[in-house]
C-alpha cells in the first residue's frame, strides 16, 4: 500500500508544479501585455473648457430701448419668429403725437391763406396791368389834344402877327388887333395848361402804380412768410413723426428671439436699456472658453472635440461631436476663446438650438499611459517643491 500512496503523492506534486508554472506563465504574459500597452498604447488626452455653449454663426443682434420712457406695448417671447422691421415694443410717445397733430392743424390752415393771397396778388397784378394800359391810352389821347392845342396856338400866333402887320399898315383897327392878341394869348395858355395837365396826370398815374406795386409786394412778403411758416411746420411734423417712429422698437434682422429681458407694459426704461436679442438664421457653432494654461499651444485647428450639454445627461444623450475651427489670438479676461464647427450630422437625439450651455472637451494629443504617469508624477513633485 505504501508504493501506490507514494506514487499518488508524486503525481499530485507534479501536477501542482505544472499548475504553478502555468499560473506564473499567465501572469508573465499579462504583465508583458500590460507593459506593452503601458509603453506603446496611445490614449486620447482631453482638455475641458470652463464654459461652452451653442451659438448661431451670425452674431445675435441686441434689441435696446431707443429712448427714455414708459413701455406701452411689448410683443417679445422666447423663440418667437420675427421679420426685420417688425414692431417688438413701443415707448410712450403721446406728447409727440399731440404736438404733431397740432402742427398738422396749423399747417392745414396755411393752405387757404396762401390760396387767398395768390388770388389777391393776381387781381392786383391784373389791375395794375389794366391801369397801365388805360393810362397809356389816356396819355396818347392827351398828347393828341396837346398837339391840337399847340396847332391852334401856332395858328393864333400867326394870326396875331398878321394883324400886327395890318394894324401897322392901317388896314385893321386897334380893336381887331387887340382881339387877335387875346386869342393868341389864350391859345398859349391853353397849350401850357394842357401840358401841365398831362404832366400831372402822369404823376398821378405813377403814384397810383407805386401804391399798387407796394400792395403787391406786401402781399408777396406775406405769402413768403406763410410759406416759411409752412416749411417750418412741415419740418416740425417730420421731426415729431421721426421721434414717434424712433420710439417703436423694431426687429433689427429676421430670425428668432433668443433673449427677452423681463419687461412689462408700464415699465419705465432708459435709453439703451437691453430688452432682448434677435438671433438671425444660420449654422450652429460651438463657443468655448478655456484656461490659457490648458489651451495655449495645445488646442489647434482641426482637432476633434465634443460638447456635453447641460440638462441632457451624456450617459443617455451622448455628446455632440465637433471640430476646432478657430482659436483667439489673445487671452481676454483670463480666458481663451475657441470656436468649433459641428459635424454635418451630429446625430444628437435632442433638438439643438442657440444658447444651450455645456462643457467642451478637445482632444489635444494622444500619449502613452507611461508618459501620462510620468507627467502626473512630475507635476506632483513640482507642486510639492513649490509648497516647500
Amino acid at each position: 500500500m505504501d508504493a501506490p500512496f507514494t506514487r499518488s503523492l508524486r503525481s499530485l506534486a507534479g501536477e501542482g508544479s505544472r499548475r504553478a508554472f502555468g499560473t506564473l506563465a499567465s501572469i508573465a504574459v499579462l504583465l508583458a501585455v500590460w507593459l506593452a500597452w503601458f509603453l506603446l498604447a496611445r490614449v486620447s488626452v482631453y482638455e475641458a473648457s470652463i464654459e461652452g455653449r451653442l451659438v448661431v454663426g451670425a452674431l445675435a443682434h441686441p434689441v435696446q430701448a431707443p429712448s427714455d420712457g414708459r413701455i406701452v406695448s411689448f410683443h417679445m417671447a422666447l423663440g418667437q419668429a420675427v421679420e426685420a422691421g417688425e414692431v417688438l415694443a413701443e415707448i410712450d410717445s403721446e406728447r409727440e403725437r399731440l404736438e404733431a397733430n397740432e402742427a398738422r392743424a396749423r399747417r392745414a390752415g396755411i393752405a387757404p391763406q396762401l390760396h387767398a393771397l395768390d388770388q389777391e396778388i393776381r387781381a392786383e397784378e391784373r389791375a395794375l396791368a389794366e391801369a397801365r394800359e388805360a393810362a397809356g391810352a389816356a396819355s396818347a389821347e392827351e398828347r393828341a389834344r396837346e398837339r391840337e392845342t399847340e396847332a391852334a396856338a401856332r395858328f393864333a400866333e400867326l394870326e396875331a402877327r398878321r394883324f400886327r402887320t395890318l394894324q401897322e399898315q392901317g388896314h385893321v383897327n386897334e380893336l381887331d388887333f387887340q382881339r387877335s392878341q387875346a386869342v393868341a394869348e389864350e391859345r398859349r395858355a391853353a397849350t401850357t395848361s394842357r401840358r401841365l395837365g398831362a404832366a400831372r396826370m402822369e404823376l398821378d398815374r405813377r403814384a397810383r402804380d407805386r401804391d399798387r406795386e407796394v400792395r403787391i409786394e406786401g402781399l408777396k412778403r406775406e405769402r413768403a412768410r406763410l410759406e416759411a411758416e409752412e416749411s417750418t411746420m412741415a419740418a416740425a411734423i417730420g421731426r415729431l413723426e421721426q421721434e414717434v417712429e424712433r420710439r417703436r422698437v423694431r426687429a433689427p434682422v429676421s430670425g428668432r428671439i433668443g433673449e427677452v429681458v423681463d419687461r412689462r407694459v408700464g415699465s419705465v426704461v432708459e435709453e439703451r436699456d437691453r430688452l432682448g436679442a434677435v438671433v438671425p438664421p444660420g449654422a450652429l457653432r460651438v463657443q468655448a472658453d478655456f484656461l490659457p494654461a490648458d489651451g495655449l499651444g495645445r488646442i489647434r485647428r482641426g482637432q476633434r472635440g465634443r460638447l456635453r450639454l447641460e440638462g441632457f445627461p451624456w450617459t443617455q444623450y451622448g455628446s455632440v461631436p465637433a471640430t476646432v475651427a478657430g482659436i483667439a489670438a489673445e487671452v481676454t479676461g483670463g480666458r481663451l476663446r475657441v470656436e468649433l464647427d459641428l459635424d454635418s450630422d451630429p446625430g444628437f437625439p435632442a433638438p439643438l438650438q442657440h444658447g444651450l450651455p455645456g462643457t467642451v472637451e478637445v482632444e489635444v494629443e494622444r500619449a502613452s499611459p507611461a508618459a501620462l504617469v510620468l507627467r502626473a508624477a512630475g507635476k506632483t513633485l513640482a507642486r510639492r517643491a513649490d509648497s516647500r
